[in-house]
């Protein structure tokens, strides 16, 4: 993978972000069929995967339980906390976990490391990796959070509109979060677009970036 300069990070794909699961994201299994096709196109040339999980202490201060504000979701080792099965991981891609001790809420993947202790921000730099794609669950938490880190860390940020899902507690969470994206500097394009970020070249991929126009919204 020397060299390439664009990776692709899933955020939460996790069986208790999707209907049925602890923390249900309204219609988070929709975005399944569109990670899969950036997913594809990923194994097609070679690019960096790492899908970002939730992987919580059973005794973690970010659940209700523990006086956080949010119903237990994701306790290491369940069920609830494995990618969801209609997710096509390729064997090469990197699990990055989050919210792993007692006291870590881990909203941002760039908040979590490896099996080796290696963090996203080192996991991307080791791979040559400048821009990035996110995708996942969900839009007005992780994903906002993950996405403004990587604009913070100098990536050039790409989240893809129809393969997230927001919770939106508060009717527009999701449309706030991706104006806040949008304000920081983060490109927000759909899935054909993201495929063909993954495909060109990286000259190419710079020249498709900068005639991207952020959206307006209502």
């Amino acid at each position: 993978m020397a060299g390439t300069s664009i990776g692709l990070v899933v955020v939460d794909v996790q069986v208790d972000f999707c209907p049925g699961g602890a923390l249900p994201v309204r219609h988070g299994d929709s975005v399944i069929d569109p990670i899969n096709r950036l997913l594809q196109s990923a194994a097609a040339q070679n690019t960096p995967v790492i899908a970002t999980r939730d992987w919580h202490p059973p005794n973690s201060t970010h659940f209700t339980t523990g006086g956080g504000a949010w119903p237990p979701h994701c306790v290491a080792g369940t069920r609830g906390a494995a990618f969801h099965p209609g997710l096509r991981i390729p064997l090469m891609a990197i699990v990055v976990s989050k919210g792993v001790t007692e006291t870590e809420d881990g909203y941002s993947g760039f908040d979590g490391t490896d099996t080796a202790g290696s963090s996203l921000y080192s996991l991307l730099h080791s791979h040559g990796v400048n821009q990035i794609l996110v995708c996942g669950l969900a839009t007005d938490y992780c994903v906002r959070e993950t996405a403004l880190d990587a604009s913070q860390y100098g990536f050039s940020t790409f989240v893809v509109l129809d393969a997230i899902a927001s919770v939106d507690i508060r009717q527009g969470d999701g449309q706030r979060a991706l104006e806040e994206l949008r304000d920081a500097g983060v490109y927000l394009v759909d899935t054909n677009a993201a495929q063909q970020l993954l495909s060109d070249a990286p000259g190419e991929r710079r020249g498709v970036a900068s005639k991207l126009e952020k959206p307006t919204f209502d």
